[in-house]
This record gives C-alpha cells, structure tokens and sequence, in this order.
C-alpha cells in the first residue's frame, strides 16, 4: 500500500539532499523543530499544509513541483510495489515524464 506521508517524506529528502543541505539548516529556515522535520522526511508525520508550503520555501521548492514528483512516485509505486527514486529537482528542466525502469 502507498503512504502519502511516506512517499512526501522520501521527496522532501531527496531534494534536500541533492542540495546538499543539512536538517539543521531548513528546520531553521522553515521555523520548524528539527526532530518534526525528520519526523515529516521519514514519512512518520503527516504535515499540514502551511508546514509544507514552509518547507518547501526553505528549499527554494515550488510546493506544485513536490505535488507533481509525489504524485509520480505514488503512481510508480502502486504499479510497481517498489520504491522508486527520481530525478533530483535541480535535474529537471522539463516537466517530469517518468517511466519506471523494468527490472
């Protein structure tokens, strides 16, 4: 079964990542506590959706561009039953046309 949550917290992470970027560092920006952000990135949290828009600021992250590689990544894993990892958002220029890999 997809979990939002997990599947936002998976996003939220890889772009922070990609940026290389500490928890530390957006938590601050965001004015959220850090242990929550964690919480949110390990999809434990579901985050309301101010929480998110804040996040997604501190990223420098179109909260619609989160929605659309969500939405992806949900629709990849039901078909698949796998996780799935994307494209960094720093990687893309167009708008997403994903398609899962057979393995």
């Amino acid at each position: 079964m997809v979990l939002l949550r997990r599947e936002m917290g998976d996003a939220l992470r890889e772009c922070r990542m990609g940026q290389r970027r500490t928890l530390r560092d957006i938590s601050s920006i965001a004015s959220v506590s850090l242990g929550y952000l964690s919480e949110v990135e390990r999809g434990e949290k579901e985050a309301s959706s101010e929480l998110l828009a804040s996040i997604c600021a501190a990223l420098e992250l179109p909260l619609s561009e989160l929605l659309s590689r969500v939405a992806v990544r949900a629709a990849i894993a039901e078909r698949d039953g796998a996780p799935v990892a994307l494209p960094l958002v720093s990687d893309v220029t167009t708008p997403l046309n994903v398609q899962a890999s057979a393995a």
